[in-house]
């Protein structure tokens, strides 16, 4: 156990959440002491979130259940400019339009795990560009940018691999740590924030708000990061073999990002108990006691706690019923994920290759082949293996749909339109 005396750090503690404390001492103190308004930034570059940044969500979600303001601060100024940390390559630029959807899509999550509104302990999301687009460049120049060493700078982790590896790092980029840095000490100025968190790779860019307030004259500002995540074989969190886990449901359903959890690896499942669900403690310590073939059974109680805070109790244990039913009974469940094609194209016939990769199971007509000569692919449950095989309208079983399958887990309805 952590001897930290606030709720708030000794949950995160507790659970796995802290990679570095800027002041732990003085953080300890402040929470302790009063309501604390923290926040963590989020980049608009895509219309969902994916469960990578999960952890970010659930440090917040922590935040206010033990007391304090969250902030989430969507990147909606910054989002212009485009984030080079430890990115091999410059950002594409977006649009104002491209940003708002983005933006307009990410709220919707945050919903689900963080309470909103104007009381003293609700959470803001707030938006950056209230006031980067505003900004009189030449008044900022005199009064951030004089604040800023090009040689400390420089000396970052994330400027200095895209330096050794000669790549061309744009003055746009750079000026990118500056508006994170300020977008700190606005904060502090408009809400009182004292606290920034984010993922590892952001430690610096977080500490330089932190000088940039001590020069600007804030209170002490402190900074909190998490650990970057991966799963215990390497893999990046939040990435699959179909891609990203996309966190709304109109980019995922309950029951692929079900699924996704329910195929945890053995060695992360009380890491991932500990960070992406709000069990006990003494429960999740109970469930990491049993071993052998008791630990699928903790794997669905993950992958439904974590399915329930996202998508509802309800779906999440609907998605967990299809699973079951689907590989346990061997039953067609209506709820599995599907896709439409014309009668005409199945009447004609179509070819295996293309269906699988129509219906998301493979990449390209390769990957497909691979997946067939492999004995992977099944069609209505039976194995196929000639790669050459037309799937048309004799394959529309009793419930008239044809069921692909990709091993044991993936499974998806062909429903002719």
């Amino acid at each position: 156990m952590s001897g930290f005396k606030s709720d708030f750090l000794r949950t995160l503690s507790e659970r796995g959440f802290i990679h570095q404390i800027s002041d732990e001492t003085g953080l300890d103190d402040l929470l302790c002491k009063e309501t604390v308004t923290a926040y963590i930034g989020f980049d608009p570059t895509a219309p969902s979130l994916h469960a990578g940044g999960l952890i970010q969500i659930m440090m917040l979600h922590w935040l206010q259940q033990t007391g304090h303001r969250a902030i989430s601060l969507m990147g909606g100024g910054t989002g212009m400019v485009g984030d080079p940390s430890f990115k091999d390559e410059a950002r594409q630029l977006m649009t104002p339009d491209t940003i708002a959807g983005n933006i307009a899509g990410i709220k919707k999550v945050f919903s689900n795990y963080l309470t909103y509104g104007d009381g003293p302990k609700d959470a803001l999301m707030i938006n950056n560009a209230d006031w980067l687009l505003g900004i009189n460049y030449l008044e900022f120049l005199r009064d951030v940018g004089r604040h800023f060493s090009v040689n400390r700078m420089l000396s970052f982790d994330s400027v200095k691999m895209r330096l050794d590896r000669e790549q061309s790092l744009s003055f746009l980029e750079f000026n990118y740590m500056i508006l994170q840095a300020y977008d700190f000490v606005e904060l502090n100025q408009r809400y009182g924030t004292r606290l920034q968190m984010g993922g590892s790779d952001q430690w610096g860019n977080i500490v330089n708000g932190i000088d940039l307030g001590h020069r600007m004259g804030t209170p002490q500002l402190y900074a909190l990061t998490s650990p970057l995540l991966t799963t215990a074989s390497g893999a990046k969190m939040g990435k699959s073999l179909s891609g990203a886990v996309w966190l709304n449901p109109e980019m995922l359903s309950a029951y692929d990002f079900w699924q996704y959890w329910r195929n945890t690896e053995d060695a992360d499942v009380t890491r991932f108990l500990k960070l992406y669900t709000t069990l006990p403690m003494d429960e999740i310590a109970r469930l990491s006691a049993l071993g052998g073939s008791e630990i699928n059974e903790v794997k669905k109680i993950l992958a439904t706690e974590i399915t329930a805070m996202l998508h509802g109790r309800e779906n999440a244990e609907q998605a967990a019923e299809t699973a079951r039913k689907t590989f346990e009974e061997g039953a067609l469940a209506e709820n599995l994920p599907s896709i439409e094609v014309a009668k005409g194209e199945l009447e004609s016939g179509l070819g295996l290759l293309a269906l699988i990769v129509r219906a998301g199971l493979a990449s390209s007509n390769g990957e497909a082949r691979r997946h067939v000569q492999g004995g992977a692919v099944r069609i209505n449950d039976k194995a196929v293996s000639d790669e050459r095989m037309s799937i048309g309208s004799g394959e529309i079983t009793a419930d008239g749909v044809i069921k692909l399958s990709l091993g044991k887990k993936k499974h998806i309805l062909v429903r002719p339109a």
